[in-house]
């Protein structure tokens, strides 16, 4: 207990009773003490907070009781329902009986023990962030917040500038990241925060950038990430039970939740104390195991909350996929849809938050192409902001690379490739676009959707108009939705008829103007294309090594050992080797019937061989681990030894009782001998860990010293062959990547630095690999005489790897004549909407990235074109109209084609179809690299919501 006792004036003193909630007790059932690092950071910052509020609260005080009594009453947003103030309300409390003073100190000691400031409106003293029903406030002032995920350990440090740079012309004015507990924490009490592990660095680039950041903590983060982010070592501390109400389990993440906060507030990192970030998040998607856990579940939940809010960041925290996210902590969506999804926030009090918008699915090994059109996630957030949210981040805005074996059971080396930013870092248009426009139309309504009162008018079951007005401070913004997916519809809307593509929204910010469509695309479209490198794949000579295939291990057991178990995620590869005396009379009496192997296996992969020799390998698959396959083998009189690599592609990374899941070698059975069959299970096996290459480092200039190399085959190579090679950095800035489609499964170094694995053997039902490119950072490269190392499990063609360019020349504009024009020929002067051009049309845009002119005019249709970009058609409808959009825009590094019929039709004779209508203009062009005048620049770097004056 703790009693404060304060004096007002000549009031008798008031004393209020405090009980201290130790988040920290109860770990085993009883009073135990936080570790020592975590309890004086709670004791001080209590202490300096407590003694903080308590000098204010006798300044205020003292104030309302000496002043006179005409004082404004307390306001709120007609639109908001606590804590936070509207911008036209500020004023200070009044009263002056004891009740009322007791009424003040007890809101103030709540405000000092809440993990967020409670500020006014526009209060640009107030640091820190706080929210209400309607938003987050930061630092006093309620935001839109349009958020993208870019996680840094993806990309490389060198590159994280220029990502967080093209995610804010995007307009995004915040990034989002987890933080990957076992790249920091390796080995129990080892820390490693150098390079793309940097994280405090990552944060302070993000604000230097004028961004506000995201931290979700966990510390478990699925994220398709090697362990769902948590170390190896933790599984093996005794008693652990993840993710449940046990002791041993939460004992460490305190410790490393504390270690991740405390060095934040060091560095002055959250907001509260003037850094960028705005919000934190503790566990992750809880919902998907809590009944699992049952009542410890809930217990679990609850410690989680009440642990992170103790920890005082001065901004709020947040649990996604947890409907009952405690006390003050906020309970947000994930998925594809949340405004049809999302039951709301579990109290009135907090804000609609979108923590993971999913700009596409993220792929597994021998996953079919997917992807997600950007029309309908900017229907999904459009929608979502029409419905009281205020808060998105996309998952993921970048994806990344998973290096070296980052990446969780079979998944892809290319991690969510097909965000707007795609993973080589480039603009993948028309997503990042599309969504740019977007954040600018709902810029635009940010005074109506932050202070607007709501209502929905219903005009069918398909047609509906979301309105947000303040008739009395003249502001009004209206979303007009159809939700029909196949047909185009016409709302009318205060005396206007308005025309609604099919699923679409349509933004009016002043509830006059379409300023933006969801499903009518405006920006440019683009193609991704790789080129062969003449300078890299110059003289490109190849030696080879192959492993040996060991005959005994260094642990020797009855059965196999669980592969997690024995490896401790220090390796990919585990060795099981068992041997059989077979006679005469063993043997089959036919000289054409072979012995079976048959093999079961609990994942991931398993190459086979008998007496030295490679027979074969078998796999499974993400939905199901576990395989068992058959195989005919080459037995001989005497000793036969029979080896097994398991292999695994990284593990898993979600689901309850994570700690106790199971790989590898199972069981062993011969079949067709002649004195019937011998199962092997319980055979005795030894045991080796890894590969001999890896153990000598073969994939470093001076490990390859350690082994015998010699000129590699053309066509298939052998079993378990490593392969090297010399290679010059390639010509140009553009992008790299290794070509690996015909070789079978394994990873690639350069300069000792892994770029991840790659398995091309595993097709998809297009008789394709899921991915055939993998990417090699720049960073990595010297100029000249770059190492390259290849370990191959099982005969792939080491004379078709080549070094190639990534790039995104062909840019592409698909602009109907019914479409609205470029979301930028407006702007807010206060409350009004104003046209930045006279008589906004529709226009097709199109600019070369980085600097390049276009140079050639691919395709130009305008009628009825169909298709997409790289691939556009003509019907019978479409006008071939090339000359005319070579004179607009070839030699440019960007130009503007009106949709004006007199225009692109003035060297066409007969229109096919002149009743056609709408008619659309499809044009496809190449660029290049030239010199760049020195008026061309890039559009500046400020995010959209900060071009727009409030």
């Amino acid at each position: 207990m703790c009693k404060l006792k304060l004096c007002f004036g000549a009031l008798h003193p008031v004393t209020i009773t405090v009980t201290y909630f130790h988040v920290l007790s109860n770990l085993n059932g009883k009073s135990s003490k936080p570790p020592p690092a975590a309890q004086r950071l709670l004791l001080r910052r209590r202490h300096q907070t407590l003694t903080t509020d308590h000098r204010l609260l006798h300044r205020r005080l003292s104030h309302q009781n000496d002043s006179s009594h005409d004082h404004k009453t307390l306001t709120s947003s007609p639109s908001t329902s606590t804590t936070g103030t509207d911008s036209a309300g500020d004023g200070e409390i009044h009263g002056s009986s004891l009740a009322k003073n007791v009424f003040v100190l007890a809101i103030l000691f709540l405000s000092a023990i809440s993990p967020a400031v409670h500020a006014k409106e526009n209060d640009s003293k107030a640091l820190g962030v706080s929210y209400d029903s309607r938003s987050l406030l930061i630092n006093g002032k309620r935001e839109l917040i349009f958020s993208g995920s870019i996680h840094y350990p993806r990309a490389q440090a060198e590159d994280w500038e220029d990502l967080i740079k093209k995610a804010k012309r995007g307009g995004l004015n915040c990034i989002q990241t987890y933080v990957f507990w076992n790249i920091h924490e390796p080995v129990k009490g080892q820390f490693n925060f150098t390079g793309n592990r940097d994280l405090v660095s990552f944060i302070k680039k993000i604000g230097k950038l004028g961004m506000w950041a995201t931290l979700r903590i966990g510390p478990f983060i699925q994220a398709e990430w090697n362990h769902g982010g948590l170390p190896y070592w933790l599984k093996e501390e005794e008693g652990v039970i993840f993710r449940t109400d046990n002791p041993v389990f939460k004992q460490h993440m305190a410790q490393w939740v504390s270690e991740v906060v405390n060095m934040m507030k060091e560095n002055k990192l959250y907001a509260s104390q003037g850094g960028p970030i705005i919000l934190s998040q503790i566990e992750n998607e809880y919902d998907h195991i809590k009944a699992a856990f049952k009542a410890a579940g809930n217990r679990y939940i609850k410690w989680a909350g009440d642990f992170a809010l103790s920890l005082d960041t001065g901004v709020p925290w947040i649990m996604c996929k947890q409907k009952n996210a405690p006390r003050e902590v906020i309970n947000a969506c994930n998925g594809r849809h949340c405004a049809d999804t999302f039951k709301g926030p579990n109290a009135p009090t907090k804000p609609k938050l979108w923590t993971e918008n999913w700009t596409a699915q993220y792929r597994t090994f021998g996953d079919t192409p997917s992807t997600r059109p950007v029309e309908d996630m900017a229907y999904s957030v459009a929608h979502w902001f029409a419905k009281n949210g205020s808060h998105v981040n996309y998952y993921m805005y970048y994806g990344g690379t998973n290096y070296g074996r980052t990446a969780a059971a079979f998944v892809t080396t290319r991690y969510y490739d097909d965000a707007p930013l795609d993973e080589f870092g480039l603009v993948r248009e028309p997503k990042w676009g599309h969504l740019r426009d977007l954040h600018y139309a709902l810029a635009l309504s940010r005074k109506a959707l932050l202070w607007g009162r709501y209502r929905m008018e219903a005009h069918s079951n398909r047609l509906q108009a979301m309105i947000y007005e303040k008739p009395e401070d003249g502001i009004c913004a209206a979303f007009l939705k159809n939700n029909d997916s196949h047909v185009a519809r016409t709302i009318k809307f205060r005396g206007k008829d308005y025309f609604l593509p099919k699923k679409s929204v349509s933004i009016l910010p002043d509830c006059k103007t379409v300023v933006f469509n969801t499903n009518q695309i405006v920006s440019q479209h683009s193609a991704r294309f790789f080129t062969t490198s003449e300078v890299a794949n110059k003289n490109l000579i190849w030696q080879m090594t192959t492993e040996t295939v060991p005959m005994e291990g260094r642990n020797f057991h009855r059965k196999p050992v669980e592969q997690y178990a024995m490896v401790k995620d220090s390796s990919d590869y585990l060795w099981y080797t068992t041997s059989i005396e077979l006679d005469i009379l063993d043997m089959p009496m036919r000289k054409w019937l072979h012995p079976v192997l048959e093999v079961l296996a609990l994942g991931h992969s398993m190459l086979v061989f008998v007496n030295g020799q490679y027979v074969g390998t078998q796999h499974g698959v993400k939905r199901s681990y576990s395989y068992s396959f058959t195989l005919p083998i080459q037995l001989i009189e005497g000793t036969n030894t029979l080896s097994f690599l398991g292999t695994t592609v990284g593990m898993p990374d979600s689901g309850a009782y994570q700690e106790h899941r199971f790989t590898g070698l199972r069981n062993v059975l011969v079949k067709g001998l002649a004195t019937g069959d011998l199962d092997l299970s319980f055979n005795g096996f030894h045991h080796k860990i890894g590969l001999e290459g890896e153990e000598r480092k073969y994939y470093t200039e001076e490990g390859a010293k350690k082994a015998k190399w010699g000129p590699s085959n053309k066509g298939a190579g052998p079993a378990l062959a490593w392969y090297k090679t010399y290679f010059d950095a390639p010509e140009g800035n553009d992008p790299m990547a290794i070509y690996m489609e015909k070789m079978t499964k394994g990873m690639v170094w350069v300069n000792g630095l892994s770029i991840g694995r790659y398995w091309s053997s595993f097709l998809t039902e297009y008789d394709k690999p899921s991915q055939s490119e993998y990417h090699i950072p720049r960073s990595f490269l010297k100029p000249k005489n770059n190492f390259l190392v290849i370990f191959d499990e099982a005969g792939g063609s080491i004379d078709t790897v080549e070094i190639r360019l990534a790039n995104r020349d062909t840019i592409c504009s698909f602009v109907g004549d019914n479409y609205p024009p470029y979301v930028k020929s407006w702007k807010r002067d206060n409350k009004e909407i104003m046209e930045v051009v006279e008589d906004p049309k529709p226009k097709a845009r199109l600019e070369c990235p980085n600097g390049k002119v276009i140079t050639a005019v691919e395709h130009a249709g305008f009628g009825a074109p169909w298709g997409t970009c790289g691939l556009y058609k003509n019907d019978n409808c479409t006008m071939v109209v090339n000359k005319v959009i070579e004179e607009l825009c070839v030699g440019k590094r960007s130009c503007k084609v009106p949709l004006d019929k007199r225009l692109l039709m003035k060297d066409v004779k007969v229109d096919p179809c002149p009743s056609l209508s709408p008619k659309q203009l499809a044009i496809q062009a190449k660029c290049l690299t030239v010199v760049v005048g020195a008026g061309d620049s890039l559009e500046s770097a400020t995010p959209f919501s900060q071009d727009i004056e409030d």
